[in-house]
């Protein structure tokens, strides 16, 4: 029993300084968290949909506003930010971190946060990237006590504002969990889109691959959002960051197999997005954009994935239902493993089913409970199908997405 008290105590401890949820980070309220890690700006519950990088175009800022982006990473100028608040994007920006107590690291950080605090634009604050992450080694790049000696000096200079670390998809839960007090949303990179037989380079394993799960199929980025929320403890938003260029790309030019560049498809840009959706993120950022020519048919199919989670901001920003929906598969040949996997969200007086198909294997399945509703719309198809005794039948391709509106 003292054991049990002690690692409560402990655990207690470790959180409590940072734990936003139901918390107001300011005296006017206008960022903080809900229950289940939706962000909530200004009163409005809100899915964010970011990138690392400004488009390649002479309007960088309105691109990303009309393409459903609300989030961008600006440099520590004016300028920028102002821009991204006449497009309305909210942004955020990176401070570093404080190295060996170096007072020229906290009078740079503290003048930095002091001087962009109050810009409207402004969302979050981030001080290292992958920090617990060394290629190849089990020692971390940056460890846990400077990021705390920093968040700890970035919310003596302002409160009101989240800081947001990212991890790489590597690394144990318990050593991720050592940086939960220096960070108030946390995120995980996993890009899955790798050609096989790619020759390893940074941040690939022997076998080609970034991940490291038993799972190597797209589907491992649900699996990625449930490794952040055992890390969070449920106790803060986890975003995810994903796949915005092809791994050959990154290469320099005269080294590059063009045979290996592989780009995600829009279906699996798709995937991926909802995938992540109803495992529980609340966030989804794109990586390696900057990489990745533009105009280009890969931009274009990820800009219709960020216009359609967009248009659905309100639904998927919802708060998850609670429906006792059972589940029938049907014979196509195939065995099935994870399945479809999926959430209902109310919004705007409708009920939404977001599923997405987890296995690479057709699937037949049947929805049953669903007693009071006759239709239901397939939103981004042109389908809608007809319910019997609550009961919706249909078929799933690998790795696809049906979002249903289900109508009385």
């Amino acid at each position: 029993m003292n054991k049990i008290l002690l690692l409560t105590v402990l655990f207690l401890s470790l959180y409590s300084n940072n734990i936003c949820f139901g918390e107001k980070l300011s005296a006017t309220g206008k960022i903080n968290c809900d229950q289940d890690g939706m962000l909530v700006i200004n009163g409005k519950r809100t899915f964010i949909i970011g990138s690392y990088y400004l488009p390649k175009t002479n309007a960088p800022f309105k691109e990303l506003s009309v393409n459903g982006y609300n989030y961008i990473h600006v440099n520590a100028d004016q300028q920028q930010l102002d821009l991204a608040q006449s497009n309305g994007l909210r942004t955020w920006l990176s401070t570093g971190s404080i190295k060996n107590n170096d007072q020229k690291d906290i009078a740079r950080i503290t003048e930095l946060v002091t001087k962009f605090r109050n810009h409207p634009s402004l969302l979050f604050w981030e001080m290292e990237d992958e920090p617990a992450f060394t290629w190849n080694s089990a020692e971390p790049r940056i460890k846990p006590e400077p990021l705390l000696e920093t968040y700890r000096l970035i919310k003596k200079n302002d409160a009101e504002h989240l800081v947001i670390t990212n991890h790489g998809p590597v690394n144990l839960i318990s050593t991720l969990q050592k940086y939960n007090p220096s960070t108030d949303v946390v995120a995980c990179d996993i890009y899955p889109v790798i050609p096989a037989g790619i020759k390893p380079d940074y941040a690939l394993h022997p076998d080609g691959l970034q991940g490291d799960l038993l799972n190597t199929s797209i589907s491992q980025v649900g699996e990625f959002v449930d490794k952040m929320k055992k890390v969070s403890a449920g106790t803060k938003p986890v975003f995810m960051v994903l796949q915005g260029f092809a791994w050959e790309i990154l290469k320099p030019e005269t080294q590059r197999d063009k045979q290996m560049i592989k780009y995600p498809t829009w279906e699996e840009s798709r995937f991926m997005a909802f995938d992540a959706i109803v495992h529980g993120a609340t966030g989804i950022i794109y990586w390696g954009t900057d990489f990745t020519p533009q105009p280009s048919a890969f931009i274009s199919d990820l800009n219709r994935v960020t216009k359609e989670l967009a248009g659905l901001q309100e639904v998927i920003s919802a708060k998850t239902e609670k429906l006792t929906v059972e589940t029938e598969y049907h014979e196509l040949g195939y065995s099935v493993d994870a399945g479809i996997e999926f959430i209902a969200k109310r919004a705007n007086g409708k009920l939404f089913l977001i599923s997405v198909n987890s296995d690479k294997n057709p699937v037949k399945i049947t929805f049953s409970n669903l007693n009071k509703f006759k239709t239901a719309k397939v939103l981004s198809e042109s389908r809608i199908l007809d319910l019997k005794n609550g009961k919706l039948n249909d078929n799933y391709k690998p790795f696809e997405v049906h979002i249903y509106e289900l109508q009385e």
